[in-house]
């Protein structure tokens, strides 16, 4: 793809924010909309464009990325009267990187190839500190020709590009990917309780197993986090109950039992009740913490 050719950014949240601006430094052209002017700042200050309206973002875009929070989001975004599907130019390449659900992406992709438009649906994985780094794993559904021609956009946010199949492709990878977070965090949020409870070091704790056959993502990023006491998000537990809902729901449409996943939400949402939903994923501990007077 030309470097040159415009691209329009939906949705500069904790994520989105990073990517825009990793697209931004790479030589593309940007413009961007969000609903609060004001997160786009330092992207206008570092020469990105603001565009008024999701419409008119979308009729002056190359391509067009949106990273925004639900599934109903994405729906008014791409299908509504005022979305992208109705005022993008025939030949753009529309791709939505928010996890939303397959059936969703499949339907934007049938309604965007009526109007000439490519669509992938390409969730990412890695949080807020694989979209500052530029290194999130992105998962990929929708024709061929299409990733190749959006490639090096991609290139820009990420280390770990993979197309995984037609239309939906992506959500289904991304969900398997949160399925397996759910369960990680809750088991780094067991032991780590566990050690304390124990009246062992946890920073020790870390040391002697992160290297072994605990280790993960989540342990060795989060745990250090959980140790300090800093909840802040790399990905809100609000978004995650969201994810996991959708888990559940794909799985049922796909005749599985998931009875781990459903306990990790089961949790989840008691933190959100307790005013938990604004906090990071690895909050979990706290629900630990607070059950088992720790």
């Amino acid at each position: 793809m030309d470097k040159k050719q415009v691209v329009g950014f939906i949705g500069t949240g904790v994520m989105g924010k990073s990517m825009a601006t990793h697209i931004l430094n790479g030589g593309h052209q940007l413009l961007v909309y969000n609903r609060t002017k004001e997160k786009t700042g330092e992207l206008l200050d570092k020469g990105a464009r603001w565009c008024d309206t999701v419409a008119e973002l979308a009729a002056k875009a190359d391509v067009v990325i949106t990273m925004v929070g639900f599934p109903y989001d994405v729906e008014e975004v791409y299908l509504g009267t005022a979305g992208i599907i109705n005022h993008a130019r025939r030949g753009t390449y529309v791709i939505d990187m928010t996890t939303s659900t397959p059936l969703l992406a499949k339907k934007i992709n049938e309604e965007a190839a009526k109007k000439g438009i490519f669509a992938l649906d390409a969730p990412v994985s890695g949080g807020d500190i694989g979209a500052k780094e530029a290194r999130l794993s992105i998962m990929v559904g929708g024709e061929e020709a299409a990733f190749q021609a959006t490639n090096n956009v991609f290139e820009r946010m990420g280390k770990n590009i993979q197309l995984q199949g037609p239309a939906g492709a992506g959500q289904y990878t991304k969900m398997v990917n949160q399925i397996a977070v759910a369960g990680t965090i809750l088991g780094v949020s067991e032991a780590l309780a566990y050690a304390k409870k124990a009246g062992l070091d946890q920073k020790k704790v870390l040391q002697s197993i992160e290297t072994g056959a605990a280790g993960s993502f989540a342990l060795t990023n989060l745990g250090p986090r959980i140790i300090d006491g800093n909840f802040a998000p790399g990905f809100y537990i609000k978004h995650f109950i969201k994810d996991m809902g959708i888990a559940v729901q794909s799985a049922e449409e796909l005749g599985l039992e998931l009875p781990g996943l459903s306990l990790a939400k089961k949790l989840y949402e008691q933190l959100a009740e307790n005013g938990e939903e604004n906090a990071g994923t690895h909050a979990l501990y706290k629900y630990y913490i607070k059950e088992n007077g720790c």
